[in-house]
């Protein structure tokens, strides 16, 4: 490859296309991460997780437990934007949101898996 050479990258829709992908990121302190952490956690474990349309999820840490990355899979985004509604994430969402600063989630539709 020589310097005047540009990459390009082509988003190839596969089999895995129809996934709706929400990836959020926590603005946290270091005294509220652990909480924080836990609380999703425990919101994953208990709740997210057995909601129609869920796939997986991960969560996050960055070194100095600033900031908490969360991503999860759906089959559709309305599966995801059905379990934000429910009374229990609602209740959640609320208690959770003494423990960040900010968040920012995007949804992402799958272009490639590898």
């Amino acid at each position: 490859m020589t310097a005047n050479t540009t990459a390009s990258v082509a988003i190839r829709p596969g089999e895995n296309s129809d996934r709706q992908t929400v990836i959020t990121t926590f603005e946290c302190s270091p005294a509220t991460c652990q909480d924080l952490f836990e609380s999703l956690e425990d919101a994953y474990a208990q709740f997210i997780s057995h909601q129609p349309g869920f796939i997986g999820a991960g969560l996050h840490v960055n070194d100095a437990q600033t900031r908490i990355a969360n991503y999860s899979q759906w089959r559709r985004r309305e599966d995801f934007q059905a379990m934000l509604r429910t009374p229990e994430m609602r209740t959640r969402n609320r208690a959770m949101a003494e423990l960040f600063k900010g968040f920012e989630p995007v949804m992402y539709d799958v272009g490639a898996v590898f």
